[in-house]
């Protein structure tokens, strides 16, 4: 299966028909984003899955009455660090060094200079960091999804304090970033699954310096 193929597949579904995708291609499309490339490797982002009825809705309220959030089999909501702390930082460290099996003089060295920066910056810049971070995994989750056949419709519009609040994030240090509903378009009531996919020609979209 060709990969732009399936890019040229997808589109932002706007209506999804309730179907449940199989456990097997959620963990997948999980997966693209556990092993997204982030900055210095520090993962600064978690996934919350949400199949039940009842948060959806909630959700919905604060979401424009998006129907794709309760229509779609999965929500994945993508929530980034509050702010970098030493302990974030170190246990990152610490995991590689222990997956790893070995220190390494220039990764200690440049777990310090981590440490010496990061936390001491505001919490706000800290969180718009990670929050880029999330959308690298973001961006992985939705190519995988087309890779599946499984329908990923990016979600901004919403409140993220009401979305925090209904998720209990500030508990655990979080700030939610971006939605995904994954799911299955419904071909019968989109009234956007027929329509060309428009995107600028690549003369326009990329500048060659040689």
């Amino acid at each position: 299966m060709d990969l732009i193929e399936r890019l040229e597949w997808r589109y932002a579904a706007k209506k999804m028909n309730g179907n449940v995708v199989p456990q097997e291609k959620v963990d997948r499309i999980i997966e693209a984003a556990r092993l997204a490339p982030t900055s210095s490797g520090l993962q600064p982002f978690e996934i919350l899955v949400i199949t039940n009825p009842e948060v959806k809705e909630k959700i919905k309220t604060i979401a424009w009455n998006q129907p794709q959030i309760t229509d779609c089999s999965h929500l994945l909501v993508f929530a980034a660090w509050d702010t970098y702390t030493a302990e974030r930082i170190n246990e990152m460290f610490d995991l590689t060094n222990e997956i790893r099996g070995f220190k390494n003089e220039g990764w200690e060295n440049y777990r310090q200079m981590l440490l010496n920066s990061y936390p001491q910056r505001s919490a706000e810049e800290n969180f718009t960091h990670a929050a880029k971070q999330a959308y690298i995994g973001f961006a992985m989750s939705i190519a995988a999804a087309a890779f599946e056949e499984v329908d990923a419709t990016p979600i901004e519009g919403f409140d993220p304090k009401a979305l925090d609040e209904i998720l209990d994030l500030q508990s655990v240090h979080l700030k939610s970033v971006v939605l995904l509903p994954i799911g299955y378009r419904d071909v019968s009531n989109d009234w956007l699954v027929n329509l060309p996919k428009v995107r600028k020609s690549l003369d326009k979209f990329v500048t060659e310096i040689k």
